[in-house]
């Protein structure tokens, strides 16, 4: 009798303790209560400015995800172009907060990721998603805010110049560079020696045959065809190229490149001449200079002259100073389109 005694209060005691294990679960399990986004309010409109990158440019704030229960809560926040019903999207921030602030270079670098397009306003949406740290737990949804941002891009557009100089290459070709987004004014300097083409980049921005190309019509006098049979053609030498895939047109200028000013050998009346060494890409030469202004021109006038600063020679720019003469091996790089650079290097 003692035996069963002890036997039905073992089975009594292990019932009730499973039972509060199972209440225990259940306390976590339960489904939280629906949390809002509090603000920004819909339609607020925020446009991205360039030189504002370390700005605050929104801040989104949302009331507490319910779980009856003290437990540590997660939010991520997630953003995606509107129209796309979150099938795709960017998570933006991840915090423990009820609010995150982005500044204007991290909210353009996210809506662009979620495919904004630059310099146009278009809708964002942003939800929030909540979860706990147990193995259970599943996510909660706040609702979705959508909001008008207008993102920026300092990238200027390019295309490639594939062609026998460089082994009909288009990842490896130089490129051009456009005036600004939206334009189509290509402009650059490259190496030609033969047949070469024009190509567009691919939407990830990749340059591989099979995208957009022009070549001549045929004529070889300065105008493109798109899918052009006939490659455009150049003998061996460095020239400037530039190219408009909106008026299909086309011109190159041969150049050869040089030093002039006060602070050079030939005054401002002729150019020290450089070299072009085809291994780094440069014009360099080593020349005996005097402290005072100087800039770099091409075919020894002044039809293409740059100015401006050791990081951003423009054409027609400002005279660059030196400040102390002496012996430099000078290096002037025109292979970055449209952002020109150079180096005095004293030897």
């Amino acid at each position: 009798m003692k035996n069963t005694f002890k036997l039905l209060l073992a089975t009594i005691l292990f019932s009730g303790l499973w039972s509060c294990e199972d209440e225990q679960d259940l306390m976590f399990l339960t489904p939280p209560a629906s949390f809002d986004i509090l603000t920004p309010d819909a339609g607020t409109a925020v446009e991205l400015t360039p030189g504002l990158q370390n700005n605050p440019a929104l801040t989104v704030t949302w009331s507490a995800a319910d779980y009856d229960t003290p437990t540590a809560v997660t939010y991520d926040v997630e953003i995606s172009k509107s129209g796309n019903d979150f099938e795709t999207f960017i998570l933006a921030a991840s915090t423990s907060n009820t609010n995150v602030t982005w500044s204007v270079s991290e909210l353009n670098a996210a809506a662009g990721a979620a495919g904004l397009t630059p310099f146009v306003e278009e809708g964002l949406d942003i939800r929030i998603k909540s979860t706990t740290g147990t193995v259970d737990s599943q996510p909660v949804y706040s609702n979705v805010v959508t909001v008008l941002v207008t993102t920026y891009t300092t990238e200027l557009p390019k295309i490639a110049v594939p062609g026998n100089h460089q082994g009909w290459n288009p990842p490896t070709a130089p490129r051009l560079a456009a005036s600004g987004f939206g334009q189509t004014d290509y402009d650059g300097y490259v190496w030609l020696d033969g047949g070469y083409k024009f190509l567009g980049p691919d939407a990830a921005g990749n340059f591989n045959w099979g995208n957009t190309d022009w070549g001549d019509d045929g004529s070889f006098s300065g105008i493109l065809v798109e899918t052009g049979e006939s490659d455009c053609q150049a003998t061996a030498g460095y020239y400037r190229v530039q190219a408009n895939t909106t008026t299909l047109t086309y011109s190159t200028t041969v150049t050869v490149w040089g030093i002039v000013g006060a602070a050079t050998p030939g005054g401002w009346d002729n150019s020290t001449a450089l070299t072009y060494n085809q291994t780094s890409g440069k014009w360099e030469g080593v020349v005996a200079m005097t402290a005072g202004g100087y800039k770099f021109r091409a075919n020894n006038a002044w039809t293409l002259n740059l100015g401006g600063s050791t990081e951003s020679l423009n054409y027609d720019g400002p005279d660059l100073i030196l400040d102390v003469a002496g012996t430099y091996l000078v290096k002037l790089d025109l292979s970055n389109p449209r952002a020109y650079s150079y180096e005095l290097i004293a030897q």
